[in-house]
């Protein structure tokens, strides 16, 4: 029987690979990056024969033109590369992709499918940390967290069940580890709503989001530089709070947060919590284990890494 072997929360920010040299919070930064060795270490102990990586995607392989809720990886996966990050083809699974497609869709959640994937760092620097040097083929699940209107919480974590599901039904001895890449509490410099920029660096985003189709790194460069001159805003007492809660199994006490509450909690930025409910989710909400927070206000996020493996592995 299909099983999955571990579940990995582990936040996200390409100015890690670009301002590294930058960072006064040094202690800070090598607690976070050790950590995400340690979680490295914990999935090669797993052994798991794929790995369903849920994460966001910052406009460059998703944009306004058509924006789905989810979106699964199902055959060929390309990586942008932007900052640092993994660029060109992933190995997939295509016939494991498609038969959790399948499942959800078959079993109430819609998910769309995408015969060829672009991510970037939402799911590559998953890919460049979590998974280094181990071949394991990933089935990106893309979640929009970033045009509203967004998912509600509590599909999330429906879509989060119905992957545990889907799994448990598959033929063999398929070993998977589900990775939720974002988060934790941070704020991007990007409109309100796109419908409404408020001022020149706005209205250039949303052009971008607009028309970034086969030409992201056209506006990259500028993008960047709005980013990169951002105030942090950063809510460590609540991602204590969060970590907290998955460390104890409660985080489904998030599962009827909305758009709003998680934004004033969290920042836009936190939205990717959904990422993190969506894989505590498939893990039955089991008890964790946080092996590091960091705040970092030069990466402009909380920083946060956990486990949790599934019940049937505890002493």
């Amino acid at each position: 029987m299909a099983r999955i072997v571990l579940g990995v929360g582990a936040s996200h920010s390409t100015l890690m690979n670009t301002h590294w040299d930058e960072v006064e919070h040094v202690d800070r930064a090598e607690r976070f990056r050790d950590a995400l060795g340690e979680a490295r270490d914990a999935v090669a102990g797993a052994r798991p024969d794929v790995a369903v990586i849920v994460g966001s995607n910052h406009f460059r392989g998703f944009w306004l033109d058509l924006i789905p809720s989810f979106t699964l990886g199902v055959d060929e996966v390309i990586a942008s590369g932007e900052s640092g990050t993994p660029k060109g083809p992933q190995r997939t699974d295509p016939e494991f992709a498609q038969a959790l497609a399948e499942d959800l869709v078959d079993h109430g959640t819609e998910v769309a499918i995408s015969a060829r994937m672009q991510i970037d760092h939402g799911q590559s620097q998953a890919v460049q940390y979590v998974l280094r040097d181990l071949e394991i083929p990933i089935v990106p699940l893309v979640i929009n967290v970033f045009a509203a209107p967004l998912p509600r919480m509590s599909r999330c974590v429906e879509l989060g069940r119905g992957i545990a599901r889907a799994i448990e039904a598959m033929p063999g001895d398929v070993r998977v580890v589900v990775i939720a890449s974002g988060g934790l509490s941070h704020r991007l410099p990007w409109p309100v709503s796109w419908r409404s920029p408020e001022n020149d660096d706005e209205e250039f985003l949303v052009e971008a989001w607009r028309n970034g189709r086969g030409d992201w790194e056209k506006y990259d460069e500028r993008r960047r530089q709005i980013i990169t001159s951002a105030q942090p805003v950063i809510s460590p007492e609540f991602d204590a709070e969060f970590l907290g809660a998955l460390e104890r199994g409660e985080l489904a006490r998030y599962g009827g947060w909305s758009t709003e509450q998680i934004e004033a909690a969290a920042g836009n930025g936190g939205q990717e919590l959904r990422a993190w409910m969506t894989m505590a989710a498939a893990l039955g909400f089991a008890p964790g284990r946080g092996l590091a927070y960091s705040e970092m206000p030069e990466w402009l996020t909380g920083m946060g890494v956990a486990v949790i493996p599934p019940e049937a592995t505890r002493d």
